[in-house]
């Protein structure tokens, strides 16, 4: 692989569960080639606990990470993103800012964790496949030869990880 670092928005509504996990799991997995980012429409203003504590347990650091707006990342001083993927419906319906660069982008959509009414467990449960979920994907968007292949062809390989479960 290239010495070249690809970073990667994940999209959110709210920004404090799915998009937070695929950042984490994007810095951890990418390997120095891929740095993850994550953001939301209508960010939270804080980071779900459950989020917080799944990462904890499978030794993800969680220092840095906070629910922050879009916004931050449309900046003229912003980072040039290569990727722009939505993990949620709603922000995959959304009018997005204009990335500069013209950034890749495919929709990952999973289900809201935090959206479950139920039990302790039966959120943690949720929160789990979820992040299993997004593990699968990002695994399969760290192992693409991206410097082989064209446009075109990049860009049907991230609509194909998005057809993936965990």
């Amino acid at each position: 692989m290239s010495s070249r670092v690809y970073n990667v928005l994940f999209l959110c509504t709210g920004n404090s569960a799915r998009s937070i996990m695929a950042e984490a799991l994007l810095n951890k997995a990418g390997g120095g080639y891929f740095r993850g980012y994550s953001a939301g429409s209508r960010p939270a203003g804080e980071v779900n606990p459950l989020t917080l504590d799944l990462l904890r347990r499978n030794s993800f650091p969680v220092d840095g990470l906070r629910s922050k707006s879009w916004d931050e990342f449309a900046r003229p001083d912003s980072p040039a993103m290569d990727f722009v993927l939505t993990v949620c419906d709603q922000a995959a319906g959304e009018v997005c800012p204009l990335w500069p660069g013209q950034p890749m982008t495919a929709h990952w959509g999973v289900e809201d964790p935090v959206a479950l009414q139920g039990s302790e467990e039966e959120r943690q449960k949720a929160f789990s496949s979820v992040f299993r979920i997004l593990h699968t994907r990002v695994g399969l968007l760290v192992s693409l030869p991206i410097e082989k292949l064209n446009k075109l062809s990049l860009q049907q390989e991230l609509n194909n990880i998005a057809r993936q479960r965990g």
